[in-house]
């Protein structure tokens, strides 16, 4: 699948480098963000994946977030997607921020006009993987994957779904429990139709109760001033809950922070290098 380079830039002696490209799952042009650590001109090197928040594309993470140099230092590729399709034409696509377009919420559809191209789940599960190995120095055995919010939900729901696919997880102010928030009421709504059983495949602390794989050490960083937290957007209660029971490590450290709209990448970045470093600890055992 060909790959167009969009824009590369030196950093921390590695690259971070934009790429585009048509996407057969998404039957759109993607574009997504990578950063190739020094490391990588020698050899292979594990990927972290990131999955973005409502309204991103793959730039609010690259630029804001200040990855790169604990990237650099831990030898680790980091990938960071758009969060939907983009330019398909569909009636009502950018009518609202938290649906359609900047708001996939890494499902894959089952209703129209929505299910040919809102395939975000399958995306980033299988397409972009089978892109980045075959296009990056990469240890297609050693992977994991973080997000924000949305993207947050994103990185659960796919390290649940899969077990043994990642090695890790963490996510910052992630939407724990869509299908008993308004945010996830309404795109999986939108996305799977009305009937909420279909629901539950996509809930992350639904998906904890029914977990029976291989070991996983989750770490979660939430804002104590989030606006969502205090709205029940988010109900990081119930799946810690979840984990508990199911005795599912988990790490909830609640942090003096906000986090909710364009300030929320002063809190990511202010725990960025926790995150790789827990990763890290993983993906170059």
């Amino acid at each position: 699948m060909a790959l167009k380079q969009i824009s590369s830039n030196k950093c921390f002696e590695g690259f971070q480098k934009v790429f585009e490209h048509d996407s057969a799952e998404l039957k759109c042009k993607m574009k997504f963000g990578i950063y190739l650590p020094p490391k990588a001109e020698t050899g292979k090197c594990p990927v972290l994946y990131w999955l973005s928040g409502l309204t991103c594309t793959e730039q609010n993470f690259i630029t804001k977030a200040g990855f790169q140099q604990a990237a650099a230092e831990h030898g680790l590729i980091v990938v960071a997607p758009d969060t939907s399709p983009r330019g398909c034409n569909i009636e009502g696509e950018d009518e609202s921020w938290d649906f359609g377009t900047g708001a996939g919420f890494y499902v894959d559809a089952t209703e129209d006009p929505w299910k040919t191209n809102y395939r975000m789940y399958s995306y980033i599960k299988d397409e972009l993987p089978k892109l980045i190995n075959a296009n990056f120095p990469t240890d297609p055995e050693r992977m994991s994957i973080f997000g924000h919010s949305m993207g947050g939900h994103g990185a659960l729901i796919l390290a649940l779904k899969n077990p043994g696919k990642y090695k890790s997880v963490s996510a910052f102010a992630p939407i724990c429990n869509p299908i008993q928030c308004q945010w996830g009421k309404k795109a999986l709504g939108g996305y799977l139709g009305p009937d909420a059983s279909k629901w539950e495949a996509y809930d992350a602390t639904q998906l904890v109760k029914s977990y029976s794989g291989s070991g996983l050490d989750i770490l979660i960083d939430q804002g104590k001033d989030d606006q969502f937290l205090s709205a029940g957007q988010l109900l990081p209660d119930n799946f810690i809950a979840a984990c508990t029971e199911r005795k599912i490590p988990v790490v909830f450290r609640l942090q003096q922070a906000s986090c909710f709209c364009s300030p929320c990448y002063f809190f990511i970045a202010s725990f960025i290098n926790d995150h790789i470093k827990h990763h890290a600890k993983y993906l170059n055992a």
